[in-house]
């Protein structure tokens, strides 16, 4: 325990000023004086560095860019590959792992050693990666890096130990799974094929041995050849050469006959009895023409052909339409005998899955669901049902149904938002779902011990917000607001005016603010204009009250050449009398000529309008277009249900809104809240110019966030909020930026390197707003409500309020609001307030108990507004005791003792980089836990503690590569945090200790012990005819001599011989015994490295057993034939031998 104290009282009443005008920066502890009375506080701080390490816990969303599927039909767990090399592994929900290889190549296929706790991945760097999925955070165990030919395709027999790689050359070669070591045995292009043959057939696209004899193995070259090669005989059976290219092959589970799929969009069916030509083709799309031809159809890139006991095959591909239409939605075809389905999708397939009831390819199949990957969603299809409805998907794949904007994360709510939240969503889910279960079960999860609620909420493009119950780091989501429907659909002129001010979504969400206590909801949308919503449980017929503001600059806000980087940390300058606040603030009375002035940029519904139950409508104010300029975006944001107000800053200056009067209260200038006090000099304003530019940059819709390429940009600025592959670095980018501009959370946030008139005319933003008990001047006794307001020049503006106390006159009288010369400095643009008590206790802002206002009433229990207040009990003679005021800037963090406003502690956080998000939280399991979390552009988070701000953490956690990340990134309670990790996912990361030493519990386990199905018995006839499925020993023809096992050479090492060294170079992983026991800690990782000890010893016993019966069987064999051999050589002369 570290004690810190501070003299409080006696502190001087002003801070020096230099003779330039610029105020001095003082000290950390402020200048004493004599004091009278002298206080310490002695503040017992118990948060220590190794309280704090950071970890990532889960992913959640739909992988970005999948490229690769598999599924394993023992364990019943899912694999999906992405492009920028991560794997996803599903099971039941809760089982949702995340693995990413550290080259980011792109995943080509994936592979499972069924029912064995392992995952093979081919990554487009040509190297092969084996995982364990036999503990919590897969790893990987071994690799294999092919250095002179590119991997095509793989392919895995079922309970084999031998894996074969096709290449773009077009040869085969076989890599022992277990030691991945590459065997002699190679298949190459020009053995497979005739030597007659003069082109080269192509690389492999497939490759799969037969049902009927896993010693034939079957080889499809991109061309249209295909060949079956028996492995033993190392020849090739026969070879067809077809005249269109293959794109995929799948097996009869007899194995007399297969299909190919096409590049023409035919299917094409052949028996191995005559493989001249193909005893039927078909074109399930193609039109017969007049000339008798079919029409030209697309490619058919898949087919599976599956089988079933009491009905007809199934024959399921995708693509192979025709090309008569353009703009055809991709489709997944399913032939079941005669009938024909057709399913259209919303993306294009990237690759599709038959789920059958058995592992064996020589068993009737029996599929009952189809997996189908889209580019941006997983969709399960029901195969045992004529009209094929699809499973529920109960993993949370559609986060990015409209692009995500804004995010906010809410831990430690109050345990009935929850239930409240989902029962009203459940009535508006959609129907129509199969009613059997998510055929994805496998592996096992349960709710760890440190579970308590959490709320994750997503603004999005379209104007929805979804709320997500996040509880145990799994993510469901509850309830869907369509904040659109507030608004009238724009008609005719409306549309053209609409679309010149915001290109795309113009209800894009920027940012939100929830008060879980009441349930009040806040949301800013792009177009400058801000909904208030309050819950209900009850529907109800209510008219939206449309308040409109009309806020612009009349000064022009240019700084002088002093330097704001030395500014003092406090200043209180008298003689300012501020301007008495009034309904409108400065609005004129009349709307001033112009093309377009006084009006909104969208129309509010301006009738009653029917709200089902949950969040309901309740006020909406918008910013108003002034002498031809759009409003400027809104750029911070807070409500206080306590005080019954809402405050809202941009660039021109400040709101508050009375939404309980429905009123405003307030509408200043950031200069005019200065008055006299204002520490720069401001010049006034020039005549009017075309200040297009800088408006129509704040409006810009945020579908581009999300685009690949760059589009066409209508101002010199270059938005942050566009992706390009040459986007500039926004550390560089800062540091040639006299100033900042805008909040972190705003979706414009310029750091241009110019210095030209436009960057002269950038205004001071308000970033950051918060409603708190404070004081307003240092001769105030008792803390009173107060507006805190942060500018993007750094500076603080404290502003008291007076709010009735009574209910009754609460709803009649006004509050009143007087801006007082308290002005603090701090060096960046102000991102966080935050409040502790004397002993460093988090000051919570007081708000008001929920109350549902459209319940029937009640004569015996009326509705009354009841008050929470989470601030310390002042008397008047505790009332002096004060509190402490933590604030933090882009560079800077400070922390104020009120009233006196003496700067207790200050920490420069950066001086190369900028802070993006600062939050102060609570890690819940200390007592007295609070600490200031940030997250820089340069990648690094840190922790400081509070109230010293002593560095705790500082830790280089992943480099900003584009706005996505700046503009989601946020802190939570709990040692929690998330980010949108890419346009589909989000990943949530902890950086407590304690969360990631427990982290290992609250994950789920991928692999569950469990049995092999057995392979049905064929019967004797069936056996008699040929039916059976010839075997043969793998291991004698791709064995290779191993001297770092110091085995005994065997018979393989003459059949196949040893591979080239410079073909492929084996690179051991980290998943071994050592890197499970490095991963693992604790008893968690004690137990299960038990287990999968256990788990390998029980393996290693069952075939121990198995060698010892057939060595027994082998033995008894040789006895009886000595016996034999002893009594027919018994009575036998020496000479009859």
């Amino acid at each position: 325990m570290k004690k810190f104290r501070k003299v409080l009282d006696g502190l001087t009443t002003s801070s020096p000023v230099n003779a330039g005008g610029s105020p001095a920066c003082g000290s950390a502890a402020g200048t004493p004086t004599a004091a009278p009375t002298p206080r310490e506080l002695d503040i017992q701080e118990t948060l220590m560095s190794e309280h704090f390490q950071i970890c990532k816990t889960v992913r959640h969303g739909f992988p970005y860019q999948p490229t690769a599927l598999t599924f394993d039909p023992v364990q019943k767990i899912l694999a999906i590959g992405s492009r920028s090399g991560g794997v996803r592994i599903l099971g039941r929900p809760g089982v949702d792992c995340f693995c990413q290889h550290e080259s980011g190549a792109a995943v080509l296929q994936l592979q499972f050693l069924i029912n064995e706790g392992a995952l093979v991945t081919a990554c487009a760097d040509d190297t092969l990666h084996l995982w364990n999925l036999r503990q919590r955070r897969p790893a990987i165990l071994h690799s294999l890096k092919f250095n002179r030919e590119r991997i095509t395709f793989c392919h895995l027999p079922f309970q084999s130990k031998w894996l074969y790689v096709g290449t773009e050359r077009g040869n085969t070669h076989i890599v022992n799974v277990e030691s991945f070591i590459l065997s002699g045995y190679v298949i190459m292009w020009n053995k497979a094929i005739e030597l007659s043959t003069k082109t080269h057939p192509g690389p492999i696209v497939h490759l799969s041995d037969s049902p009927k004899d896993e010693g034939k193995l079957l080889i499809g070259f991109e061309s249209g050849t295909i060949v079956m090669w028996d492995l033993r005989s190392k020849r090739a059976d026969f070879r067809i050469y077809y005249d269109e290219a293959i794109h995929s092959v799948s097996w009869h589970h007899e194995g007399r006959q297969f299909m190919c799929s096409h590049s023409d969009g035919s299917l094409s069916m052949w028996n191995l009895r005559n493989t001249a030509k193909p005893f039927q083709v078909t074109f399930p799309h193609g039109k017969s023409q007049r000339d008798g031809r079919k029409e030209s159809c697309k490619p058919i890139l898949k087919v599976e052909y599956k089988t079933c006991r009491n009905s007809e095959s199934f024959v399921i591909f995708s693509g192979g339409l025709s090309y008569d239409k353009a703009g055809r939605r991709p489709t997944l075809t399913i032939m079941h005998g005669k009938a024909i389905t057709v399913l259209e999708m919303d993306h294009p397939i990237v690759e599709f899955l038959v789920l059958c009831e058995t592992p064996y390819l020589n068993e009737v199949q029996e599929p009952y669901a189809a997996v189908v990957l889209l580019e941006k969603d997983l969709i399960v299809v029901d195969l045992t049902q004529s009209s094929f409805p699809i499973f529920e998907n109960p993993y949370p794949m559609d986060i990015h149904e409209s692009p995500v904007t804004c995010t906010a994360y809410f831990a430690d709510c109050p345990p009935d938002i929850i239930p409240v939240l989902y029962s009203i969503g459940a009535k508006h889910k959609k129907t129509g779902y199969s009613h059997k279960e998510w055929p994805v079960s496998g592996g096992t999860w349960t709710v760890g011990s440190q579970s308590y609620p959490e709320i994750i909420i997503t603004g999005h493009a379209d104007g929805s917000i979804k709320f997500w119950d996040a509880t145990a780091i799994t993510l469901q989501m509850l309830y869907k607001l369509k904040t659109s429907k507030v608004f009238e659909k724009p008609k005719g002129s409306e549309t053209a005016r609409g679309a010149e001010l915001v290109e795309e979504d113009p209800y894009a969400v920027q940012m939100v603010s929830w008060c879980p206590q009441s349930r009040i909801f806040c949301v800013v949308g792009i177009s400058a204009h801000i909904i208030l919503y309050c819950f209900s449980r009850h529907d109800s017929n209510t008219a939206i009250t449309s308040l409109e503001v009309r806020l612009q600059c009349e000064v022009e806000d240019v700084i002088s050449p002093s330097d704001t980087e030395n500014a003092v940390c406090l200043m209180d300058a008298g003689g300012h009398s501020p301007q008495p606040p009034s309904p409108r603030g400065n609005t004129p009375d009349g709307a001033r000529d112009g093309a377009r002035d006084s009006i909104p940029c969208l129309k509010v519904k301006d009738r009653v309008i029917r709200m089902p139950p949950g969040y309901q409508a309740e006020l909406v104010v918008q910013l108003l277009w002034v002498d031809g300029e759009p409003p400027q975006q809104i750029t911070s944001l807070d409500l206080n249900s306590a005080y019954g107000l809402l405050a809202l800053g941009n660039c021109n200056g400040l709101v508050v809104v009375d939404y309980l009067q429905k009123t405003i209260i307030l509408c200043m200038t950031t200069l005019e809240l200065y008055g006299s006090a204002d520490p720069f000099q401001r010049l006034t304003r020039s005549p009017r110019k075309n200040r297009q530019s800088t408006s129509e940059f704040c409006m810009r819709g945020l579908s581009n966030f999300y685009s690949d390429s760059k589009k066409r940009i209508r101002t010199s600025y270059q938005s942050l909020t566009e992706l390009s592959d040459n986007q500039v670095s926004l550390d560089q980018e800062r540091s040639k930026s006299p100033t900042s501009e805008s909040r972190e959370n705003s979706f414009s946030r310029s750091r241009s390197s110019s210095v030209s008139s436009i960057d002269r005319d950038t205004k001071e933003a308000v970033t950051t707003l918060h409603f708190a008990e404070s004081y307003g001047r240092r001769s105030d006794v008792l803390p009173a409500p107060c507006l805190w307001v942060g500018t993007s020049l750094g500076l603080v503006l404290i502003v008291p309020m007076s709010i009735p106390t009574d209910e009754q006159e609460r709803m009649e009288e006004p509050v009143t609001i007087a801006p007082t010369s308290t002005v603090l400095m701090l060096k960046g643009s102000v991102l966080r307030f935050s409040f502790l008590d004397c002993t460093g206790g988090l000051i919570h802002s007081p708000h008001e108990a929920w109350r549902d206002t459209h319940a029937p009433d009640d004569p015996e229990r009326p509705r009354r507004r009841r008050l929470v207040n989470f601030s310390p009990c002042f008397s008047q003679e505790a009332g002096g005791d004060g509190h402490l005021a933590v604030v933090c800037s882009e560079r800077q963090a400070k922390v104020f003792f009120m009233p006196s406003q003496a700067c207790l502690y200050v920490h420069n956080i950066t001086e190369s980089s900028f802070v993006l998000r600062a939050d102060v939280v609570a890690i819940s399991n200390i007592s007295n836990s609070v600490c200031l979390a940030c997250f820089c552009a340069n990648g690094h988070i840190m922790i400081l503690s509070l109230p010293s701000l002593r560095p705790l953490l500082d830790v280089h956690y992943l480099p900003l590569t584009d706005m996505r990340i700046a503009r989601t990134f946020c802190f939570t309670n709990g040692g929690q945090a998330l980010y949108l990790s890419s346009p589909t996912e989000i990943q949530r990361i902890t950086y407590s200790q304690e969360m990631c030493d427990n982290l290992q519990e609250m994950l789920g386990e991928l692999f569950t012990p469990t049995d092999t199905p057995e392979a049905q018995n064929r019967g004797f006839l069936k056996g008699f005819f040929g039916g059976n499925t010839q075997t043969f020993d793998r291991e004698e023809l791709y064995s290779v001599l191993m001297t770092q096992r110091r085995v005994c050479p065997i018979v393989g090492e003459a059949a196949a011989g040893k591979a080239s060294r410079s073909l492929a170079q084996h690179i051991p992983g980290q998943g071994s015994v050592e890197g499970v026991r490095a991963a693992a800690g604790g008893a968690v990782g004690e137990l299960a490295r038990a287990r999968i000890a256990l788990d390998e010893r029980g393996q290693r016993l069952g075939e121990l057993e198995e060698r010892t019966a057939l060595m027994m069987a082998s033995a008894e064999t040789f006895s009886k034939h000595a016996h034999e051999l002893m009594l027919k050589c018994k009575d036998k002369k020496w000479y009859q031998f």
